[in-house]
C-alpha cells in the first residue's frame, strides 16, 4: 500500500485500511458459522476429523445465504434503531440554541466556516468530561456533550472537542465504527449461541447417530474424530471473537490521531485541543455506558490487558503528536478543582454584583474639561 503524505492522504489511506478491516470482520461471521457446523456435526456423528470437516464445509455452503441474510438483517435493524439505543443508554437529549446558546453557536460557527451540514446537538446530564459523535447517515448524525465538559472547559477548548467529533463525522469514522460494532455484535451473538448449544448438548448427553448423512455412509465416515473436531470448532470461535474485538479497537485507535489533527485544521488552535485533552484525561468515565459507547468518546479511560484492548491511544501520545506536527504546547497534566468549587467560583461574580449594585470607581476621577463631562459627571452618576 502506498505511503500517505499530508492529512487528507492519511485520511484516504486510513479509509482503505478500515474498509479492508470491515471486510475481514464480516468474513469472521462465516468462520463462526463453519465452526458451529463443525461442532454440530461432531456432536451428531462419531466420525473422523476429515469427514467432519468436509461435512462442515458442506453445511457452510448451504447456510451461506442464510448467514448473510441474518447478518444483513441485523445491520438493517441496527441502522434504523442505533441512535435510539445510544440515547437510551446515555440519557442524551437534543438541545436547541435557546437551551444551549454557547454550545450551539460554537458548533454552528464551525459548520458554517467549512460548509458542513450541522449535526444534531445533544447533552448528557453527566459530570464526566467527555463527548462523542454517533449516527449512520446525515439525518442521524449527532454530537453529544456532557454537562461536566461544558462546565470545566472554556470556549476554545469546547470548540476543539466539537471539531474533533465533527472530524469523525466528516471522515466517515462514525459510520465505520458503528458498523464495526454491529458486525462484532453478530459475531458475539453467534459465539454465545454456539456455546450455549454446546453446553446444553453436554448437559443432556450427546445424540450421535449411527445413520448416514448427506455426505456419505459409514464406509468413508471413520470414527474417533468428534472430540478433536469440537476442540477445533471452539478454538475457531474463540479466535474469531478475539479478532473481532481487536479489529474494533484498531479502527478506533487509528482514527483518534486524525480526529485531533482535523480539529486543529478546523479551529487553527492546537493549544486548545491539547489543554482540552489534558483536562479530559482520566475524567471521561461515563457511568452505565456500554463499551461500544465508550469507544466513540473523545477519550476512553477503560483499558485492557497490556493495553491490547484499549480503544484509544494514550493522551500523552496524542498530545505529543499535536506538539510535533501542529506546533502546540503541552502544559502537562492539569489539575482541576472539584466540581462544587468550580461551580462556586462561577457564581461569585453574580453574588458580587448583587451585593454591589454600582461598579467600583477609581479613587479620583480623571482630569476632564468640566464637572459634567465624562462618565463621572452628573449624567454618569445618575
Amino acid at each position: 500500500m502506498a505511503a500517505a503524505y499530508g492529512l487528507y492522504s492519511h485520511i484516504q489511506s486510513n479509509k482503505r485500511r478500515s474498509i479492508a478491516l470491515l471486510l475481514g470482520l464480516f468474513f469472521l461471521v462465516y468462520v463462526m458459522v463453519f465452526a458451529g457446523a463443525l461442532i454440530g456435526e461432531a456432536l451428531y456423528y462419531d466420525a473422523s476429523v476429515d469427514w467432519l470437516i468436509r461435512a462442515a464445509w458442506r453445511d457452510l455452503y448451504y447456510a451461506f445465504p442464510w448467514a448473510t441474510g441474518v447478518a444483513l438483517l441485523w445491520i438493517l435493524i441496527a441502522y434504523r434503531y442505533n441512535q435510539a439505543l445510544i440515547d437510551a443508554v446515555t440519557g442524551g437529549r437534543e438541545v436547541t440554541r435557546t437551551e444551549q446558546p454557547r454550545l450551539y453557536n460554537l458548533l454552528e460557527n464551525l459548520c458554517i466556516s467549512r460548509g458542513i451540514p450541522m449535526p444534531k446537538l445533544k447533552v448528557m446530564e453527566d459530570g464526566a468530561l467527555n463527548a462523542f459523535a454517533s449516527g449512520l447517515n446525515q439525518k442521524q448524525y449527532s454530537i453529544t456533550v456532557t454537562i461536566g465538559l461544558l462546565d470545566r472547559l472554556d470556549d476554545a477548548e469546547v470548540e476543539a472537542v466539537l471539531g474533533h467529533e465533527l472530524t469523525h463525522i466528516r471522515n466517515g469514522d462514525v459510520r465505520m465504527l458503528v458498523i464495526a460494532v454491529i458486525i462484532a455484535g453478530v459475531i458475539g451473538f453467534f459465539a454465545e449461541l454456539v456455546f450455549r448449544m454446546l453446553f446444553e448438548s453436554f448437559r443432556f448427553g450427546s445424540s450421535r447417530s449411527g445413520g448416514g448423512s448427506s455426505s456419505g455412509g459409514d464406509s468413508d465416515r471413520g470414527k474417533g474424530g468428534a472430540f478433536i473436531a469440537i476442540i477445533i470448532g471452539v478454538a475457531l470461535i474463540a479466535l474469531a471473537w478475539l479478532l473481532s474485538v481487536v479489529i474494533r479497537y484498531a479502527l478506533s485507535r487509528r482514527r483518534e490521531f486524525l480526529a485531533d489533527a482535523g480539529s486543529v485544521e478546523l479551529t487553527k488552535n492546537p493549544d486548545a485541543m491539547i489543554t482540552a485533552l489534558r483536562k479530559i484525561e482520566g475524567r471521561g468515565e461515563l457511568e452505565g455506558a456500554t463499551s461500544a459507547v465508550m469507544e466513540m468518546c473523545v477519550d476512553n479511560p477503560r483499558s485492557g490487558f497490556a493495553d491490547l484492548f484499549a480503544t484509544h491511544p494514550p493522551i500523552d501520545s496524542r498530545v505529543a503528536a499535536l506538539v510535533e506536527y501542529a506546533g502546540g504546547h503541552d502544559p502537562g497534566p492539569i489539575e482541576l478543582p472539584p466540581p462544587d468549587e468550580t461551580e462556586g467560583q462561577g457564581e461569585q461574580p453574580d453574588q458580587a454584583d448583587a451585593e454591589s449594585p454600582t461598579p467600583a470607581l477609581p479613587a479620583e476621577p480623571p482630569a476632564t474639561g468640566g464637572p459634567a463631562s465624562g462618565p463621572w459627571g452628573p449624567h454618569g452618576r445618575g
